[in-house]
Formats: structure tokens, C-alpha cells, sequence
């Protein structure tokens, strides 16, 4: 079978299970716990002296939609807070994704 044809047909009936976005707001809840629990896992290796994640991967997880996560993260854990350039990018990411709901928000409703 054609593989767009099958996460149509996937997609079809996640819908019907529940509404699109509740399906989205799973979806995104999901992805900042699992953000959260990889910043916690990175934590836990730097202690450990081990081997750590990339932080083009925390950063990815972020802009993916996992930046409360990765906010929570870097708050209850004091995970990479002293780290100022990662700071940054961080709070670009954030910055970039307020901008890009604030733009929607106008583009629908204006």
C-alpha cells in the first residue's frame, strides 16, 4: 500500500478518536515530558562523567515544540543555566516561536 495513503488513513482515524487539537495539545504535552526527561538524563550523565547529549539535540527537542520542557528543565533540574551561549539559543527558540504565534494569532484574527 502507498505509504501516504496509510497515514492518511492513520490520521483519518486519530481524528475520529478525538478532536484535532486535543490530538495537538497530546501531542505537545508529550514532547515537552519527553524533552524534559532527556534534559534530566543529560544531567544525570555530567554527573556521572559520562557521555552526554548534544546540545543541537536539547535545542532541536525545544524547537520542536518542547521549549516549556526544556524551560522547566533548565529551572527545577539547574540544567545548562550557567551556560550563557546556550542561554541564548534557548531564548532565541522561544523568542522565534512567540513570534510565529503571535503571527498566526494576527493572520487569523485580524
Amino acid at each position: 500500500p502507498d505509504s501516504a495513503a496509510v497515514l492518511a488513513l492513520a490520521s483519518h482515524k486519530a481524528t475520529m478518536i478525538m478532536p484535532p487539537l486535543q490530538l495537538l495539545a497530546l501531542l505537545v504535552l508529550g514532547l515537552n515530558l519527553v524533552t524534559f526527561i532527556i534534559y534530566w538524563f543529560d544531567k544525570w550523565m555530567a554527573r556521572a562523567n559520562s557521555w552526554r547529549v548534544p546540545e543541537l539535540i536539547l535545542w532541536l527537542l525545544a524547537l520542536l515544540g518542547g521549549s516549556v520542557g526544556a524551560l522547566l528543565a533548565v529551572e527545577l533540574l539547574r540544567h545548562k543555566s550557567k551556560k550563557l551561549s546556550f542561554q541564548l539559543v534557548l531564548w532565541l527558540i522561544i523568542l522565534l516561536q512567540l513570534g510565529v504565534g503571535a503571527g498566526y494569532y494576527w493572520l487569523q484574527f485580524s
